[in-house]
């Protein structure tokens, strides 16, 4: 009888040995080896677990964590790529360091502008870019724990840094981003405007000033004999107009500049075109004793222009190459088809331009002459407003000049496809 108790209770505790390793040991070496290949990035093959209930759910908690963790990675892969892609395609130079000034981060547009290789993360500012300011406004924002502004010049770019501070939950400096833009055109528009006012007020306070002494003149002596008063009168007409033209100009400019000036586009003759204009030049040409001559290509090319804007675009080159010409000098007018673009040319044989104030003579109040070119009446604006009437028409201006040879001024245009 002792035996058999002893049998029943042996067996017994086999059978719960056998159940206890089935249902918890050997599931374990399962989940173990299944933790391996995830923690590993590996994807198990299955996720089914042998034993009982619990080692299941632990089997089935796990693939759950798995696909979790999946599309975590591919989140935070989207993410990463498309902060990668921004910052990759923007034009602005973008830095970013951590509180011991290493480089965490920075753009291509970075790179390009400080000539730096790509294997640069991680590594120490100092190492990457030696610049003063980049490390003063660096100082500056650690120690005033604020944004900074700055300006400095890399490879003859005007650019502005902002500097930024970054921090923790803690409110302690973990570093700083940068961004560099570029406002070197900025700074160009505002020296051009700066400029503009300047010569502006330049060129009204002569005629207005000879206006008012003469007019003060004219007041204080009132019995002025009549060829005095001739002479006043002629000076004073001349110095009226040449302030209507510049008024003129200038509201042309602005008109032109605007954005809002609209071209009345039409199909237009260009022969028909250069013959009314050089008809209604002839008084000027035959007073200065001009030789004229007009050179069409064959056949002559289709444009689809704003004809009055273009004959103004002719009028402003005659206007300039009458005046340069000698006596008995020689104007041509020449049409040449280059592709699918029209060549407009004026050129003369006069006292030409210089090479150093060709490239500005397009410039708003640009004289390569400034006293013969107010002598002889000029404002300054006649060019700009043909490069700008130019530009409304998808086209650009081209010069062409050697001093004493005479000048060459090109419109180029685009074709009209007949079809």
């Amino acid at each position: 009888m002792l035996w058999l108790i002893i049998c029943i209770i042996l067996g017994a505790t086999i059978a719960f040995a056998y159940a206890a390793w089935r249902n918890w040991i050997a599931p374990w070496r399962q989940i173990e080896q299944l933790v391996r290949q995830i923690t590993g990035g590996d994807r198990p093959r299955t996720f089914l677990v042998d034993g009982g209930k619990d080692a299941q759910r632990v089997g089935l908690a796990l693939e759950n964590l798995f696909t979790r963790q999946q599309e975590l990675d591919q989140q935070i892969s989207k993410n990463a790529s498309g902060s990668g892609t921004i910052f990759g395609v923007m034009q602005d130079a973008i830095l970013v360091v951590d509180a011991k000034l290493r480089v965490t981060l920075l753009n291509r547009a970075f790179r390009e502008l400080f000539e730096i290789r790509d294997d640069s993360l991680g590594a120490p500012l100092i190492e990457l870019v030696r610049d003063a300011n980049i490390e003063e406004i660096l100082a500056e924002t650690f120690r005033e724990r604020e944004a900074r502004r700055r300006e400095m010049t890399v490879a003859n770019r005007q650019m502005e840094m902002n500097a930024v501070p970054m921090t923790n939950d803690h409110d302690e400096i973990t570093g700083a981003a940068v961004l560099f833009h570029d406002i070197t055109e900025l700074k160009r528009t505002d020296r051009m405007r700066r400029d503009f006012v300047a010569n502006v007020s330049h060129e009204l306070r002569t005629p207005l000033s000879i206006l008012g002494g003469y007019i003060e003149t004219l007041l204080d002596n009132p019995k002025v004999s009549r060829e005095e008063l001739a002479n006043a009168l002629e000076v004073m007409e001349r110095h009226s107009k040449r302030l209507g033209l510049l008024v003129d100009d200038l509201l042309t400019l602005a008109q032109l500049e605007s954005g809002n000036s609209k071209l009345q586009m039409s199909d237009v003759d260009l022969a028909k075109l250069l013959a009314g204009v050089v008809r209604d030049w002839q008084k000027k040409f035959a007073k200065k004793q001009l030789k004229v001559i007009v050179d069409l290509a064959k056949p002559v090319p289709l444009i689809r222009a704003d004809e009055t804007r273009l004959r103004e675009v002719l009028d402003n080159l005659l206007d300039n190459a009458v005046k340069y010409s000698p006596e008995n000098g020689e104007i041509r007018l020449q049409v040449e088809r280059h592709g699918e673009e029209v060549v407009l040319g004026v050129s003369d044989n006069g006292i030409g331009i210089g090479k150093g104030d060709l490239q500005r003579i397009f410039e708003r109040f640009y004289r390569a002459d400034k006293a013969r070119s107010r002598e002889l009446g000029g404002t300054g604006l006649g060019l700009s407003i043909v490069k700008h009437i130019a530009q409304l028409h998808r086209g650009r201006v081209e010069a062409e000049s050697e001093l004493g040879r005479g000048t060459t001024i090109r419109v180029v245009l685009p074709v009209v496809t007949q079809t």
